[in-house]
């Protein structure tokens, strides 16, 4: 009777042991389409810094992030707090549709303003930039404006990303219509341009040699030329600048704490991050690593092609649709 009151001690003891622990804090759930070593870092600077929030994620590509929002929507409760992604126009689309929470962060008056009609609906976090990436085994004459890629050194071998299948790609392909006419892509097949799938494809074949050039994503490109790849990244004169904006959705379950995580992004700790990662921040306060030959965040908002993102979404499937018929 003793030996059985002793393990039903143990018993006890060993259960209390594996009692789960509840978090007592704010949960707050993000959505984004950041690569992986980018949102983890920041996760873990803002929890660091926040130890009464847990932070959680989760990162894919905007298309299938925008869907997996549509069906949450459908069934009544979206899981997430906050989305950050590139595809401005997305923004637009869920603030037509009342979804999106205002909130103009303290830190804003810190920042570059890459929207004309920024009201807090969506504030961006991080400025992407395109240029042309080549080959520096292949390509010896640096290219220095957008009419160079009709050049012999760029014959039947420069890039673009299928706009059709990537968000940014239809964004720089509307800004370079909207500067240079549908005759700029004219040229550009005429000199043998060929349309690519991804982003990221056409910069792994401008890698590989396949392509002498390609329409590049800045921290694609300089994620490859820290990896060894023979690749540089130039900017024309007229910057193909993407803001990547972070929104709160409205009737979040963790607003105070997305409030706090918008703010921590735009800090200057966030944003020292952001920098690091191969691509532009949005305070003009923060250093860009010099290993990756950006402009500053003001320089690139002032050579950016300025852009009319509610035009841009209406015109969408007339551009992809004229960009493939050219491009094919």
């Amino acid at each position: 009777m003793k030996k059985r009151s002793i393990s039903l001690a143990l018993f006890a003891l060993v259960a209390f042991c594996f009692v789960p622990v509840t978090f007592a804090g704010e949960k707050l759930m993000v959505y984004t389409s950041m690569k992986e070593s980018l949102i983890s870092k920041l996760r873990d600077t803002f929890m660091k810094n926040n130890p009464d929030i847990a932070l959680d994620y989760q990162s894919a590509g905007a298309g299938k992030l925008m869907a997996k929002i549509a069906a949450e929507r459908e069934s009544g409760k979206i899981l997430s707090d906050i989305l950050w992604t590139s595809e401005v126009p997305d923004f637009y689309q869920l603030r037509s549709q009342g979804m999106l929470e205002q909130y103009i962060s303290p830190e804003v008056k810190n920042t570059v303003n890459s929207l004309a009609d920024f009201d807090g609906s969506f504030t961006p976090a991080r400025l992407g930039t395109l240029g042309i990436a080549y080959n520096t085994s292949y390509v010896k004459e640096a290219p220095n404006s957008w009419q160079d890629l009709f050049s012999p050194r760029f014959k039947d071998a420069f890039g673009i990303a299928n706009p059709a299948l990537s968000g940014t790609a239809y964004v720089s392909v509307s800004m370079l219509q909207q500067t240079f006419g549908w005759e700029f892509f004219e040229k550009l097949k005429a000199n043998g341009g060929k349309m690519g799938k991804g982003s990221g494809q056409v910069v792994d074949d401008t890698a590989s040699g396949d392509l002498a050039g390609s329409l590049a994503v800045d921290y694609i490109t300089n994620d490859k030329i820290g990896k060894g790849a023979s690749l540089a990244l130039v900017y024309p004169p007229e910057m193909l600048v993407v803001p990547s904006p972070a929104a709160i959705f409205k009737g979040a379950a963790n607003v105070d704490a997305a409030k706090k995580f918008i703010d921590f992004l735009l800090s200057k700790p966030g944003q020292e991050i952001i920098a690091e990662a191969g691509t532009l921040p949005v305070r003009t306060d923060v250093e860009v690593p010099a290993k990756y030959n950006l402009p500053s965040p003001g320089e690139a908002v002032k050579r950016a092609i300025q852009v009319d993102y509610p035009k841009m979404i209406v015109a969408k499937e007339e551009t992809i649709k004229k960009f493939s018929e050219i491009m094919h």
